[in-house]
């Protein structure tokens, strides 16, 4: 079996894994970060956003192996200090979560939409970057307040 090797949340870890194993599947099942969640396993929901040298990935359609020598950043490795990253802390302060599955791949995603776009974001240029995160729970009202809430803060 391939051996990978990457940073994740700035830690180094190594493991070996079937050539067919999913980022996702490295995360939760190999390193026990389990804030990255599985939603459709179709690239469809968003749920698996993580970074990968810096941009936002969906980790189920992924493979662990393409990662090899990539700086991987989770939803664990985004607060520093004890304190929430700016953008977690907005989706709490304007309610942009409910049962919060999809919350940890919708606040990567907002994150890299940030990093692209700027901190002036209106309506629908974060509808328009969220497309391809999706919310049971939220109308995403909530959210996109949050969004725009956090990429101030950011």
């Amino acid at each position: 079996m391939p051996k990978v090797s990457m940073k994740v949340n700035g830690k180094a870890v190594s493991g070996e894994v079937e050539g067919r194993t999913l980022l996702v599947e490295f995360i939760r099942e190999h390193l026990g970060l389990t804030g990255t969640h599985v939603g459709c396993d179709t690239s469809q929901c968003g749920a698996c956003v993580v970074h990968v040298d810096g941009k936002a990935v969906k980790s189920c359609t992924t493979l662990a192996a393409a990662c090899d020598g990539a700086d991987v950043t989770t939803i664990e490795g985004i607060a520093k200090n004890g304190a929430l990253h700016p953008m977690q802390e907005a989706f709490r302060e304007h309610h942009g979560l409910q049962c919060g599955y999809c919350t940890p791949g919708m606040i990567m995603s907002a994150i890299d939409l940030v990093k692209r776009e700027g901190k002036k974001l209106d309506e629908d240029t974060i509808r328009h970057g969220l497309e391809g995160n999706i919310c049971r729970c939220t109308g995403y009202h909530n959210i996109v307040k949050a969004v725009q809430a956090g990429a101030e803060k950011m």
